[in-house]
């Protein structure tokens, strides 16, 4: 065999000097063979190294691959990696390997790579979906059987389960922890575009909070960002209103990077800030950063029990599922100064 090159069933069969088919026969257990050709077969697997293709394999007879395919708008962000980490914990377990890719929040990289998955013939499809995009192109393979989820945020155009953070009741709780502190000017900065599920539901909670307490909703108070850069101008902009909030409340993890960074850049202690979800080192933050935290790895898992409930045949409704938050109280939601 030439170096450098992947050994090949071929390379396997010439080491025993038996034929591919027998080879063959052996690794997938389809067909009588006698213990000696079969352990003279799996001694030379483990000497070349071969590795079976299984994507082949599975083409051939028609059977599902043993992966999982994971679509998430964003590998860089922490949030993500942590609900991936607990689908693979829990997957692992039954011989599944996770495959991961992103979409970059565009409904055609979504697609297509839906589409790769899909022809690879995996065994479980989670999208965390991209603004905008249509999965009734799914429709078809989930009728056939394949359990597909989504998680952080609800598909459109199918009927599937669906894994999401208690995000309304989040923000009520968070927006009206400031108000018990006194705060009645509560600037929101949330994720765009506007018409994001989790900015929708996130923003109906802070609108929920308001008019529980009998304070008025100003449009002039609520913003958006893409970015942490966005987030930073973004407050620059709310707090240089004639009448500034005297307290933030940032909607995801990337929107708080972007306040914390502005204000602590601006010297601005005496704004206080709540953000949905925590943040590493939000603990040794100066003041420490109040949260509302969701539960990422909850969410993974949940996704993951769902999925291999539907693998062992639950033909129940499509559901979703929530998964709570709560509210960390650190230092940074502060009341507001004396006459603020």
């Amino acid at each position: 065999m030439a170096a450098n090159r992947r050994p090949t069933l071929a390379d396997v069969a010439r080491e025993v000097g038996v034929s591919a088919k027998t080879v063959s026969r052996v690794l997938n257990e389809d067909g009588p063979s006698s213990p000696e050709t079969r352990e003279r077969v799996l001694a030379a697997v483990a000497k070349l190294g071969f590795q079976p293709n299984l994507m082949a394999r599975n083409i051939r007879v028609g059977g599902p691959d043993t992966t999982v395919g994971l679509v998430v708008p964003d590998l860089g962000n922490p949030f993500f990696g942590t609900v991936a980490g607990a689908i693979e914990d829990a997957v692992r377990g039954r011989g599944l390997t996770l495959l991961m890719g992103s979409s970059a929040e565009d409904p055609d990289r979504e697609r297509a790579l839906i589409q790769t998955f899909l022809a690879r013939r995996v065994s479980v499809l989670m999208v965390v979906p991209a603004y905008g995009a249509d999965h009734s192109h799914l429709k078809a393979p989930r009728a056939a059987g394949l359990p597909v989820v989504f998680l952080d945020r609800l598909g459109s155009g199918l009927s599937a389960d669906s894994v999401v953070s208690s995000n309304r009741a989040g923000v009520h709780e968070g927006v009206s922890h400031l108000i018990a502190r006194g705060h009645r000017r509560i600037g929101f900065i949330g994720d765009l575009p506007a018409k994001l599920y989790t900015r929708r539901e996130r923003l109906a909670g802070y609108r929920s909070a308001l008019d529980e307490a009998g304070l008025p909703y100003d449009r002039a108070l609520v913003t958006g960002a893409h970015s942490q850069d966005g987030a930073a101008a973004e407050t620059t902009a709310l707090l240089g209103l004639p009448q500034p909030p005297t307290a933030l409340f940032a909607a995801n993890n990337i929107m708080a990077l972007g306040v914390v960074a502005q204000l602590t850049r601006a010297g601005r202690k005496d704004v206080a800030l709540v953000a949905f979800d925590d943040l590493p080192l939000a603990e040794v933050l100066e003041p420490a950063l109040t949260v509302v935290a969701q539960d990422p790895a909850a969410i993974g898992e949940t996704a993951a029990r769902t999925a291999l409930a539907r693998l062992d045949g639950d033909r129940t409704r499509a559901r979703t599922l929530m998964v709570p938050t709560r509210l960390v109280v650190r230092g940074s939601s502060a009341p507001p100064p004396a006459g603020g």
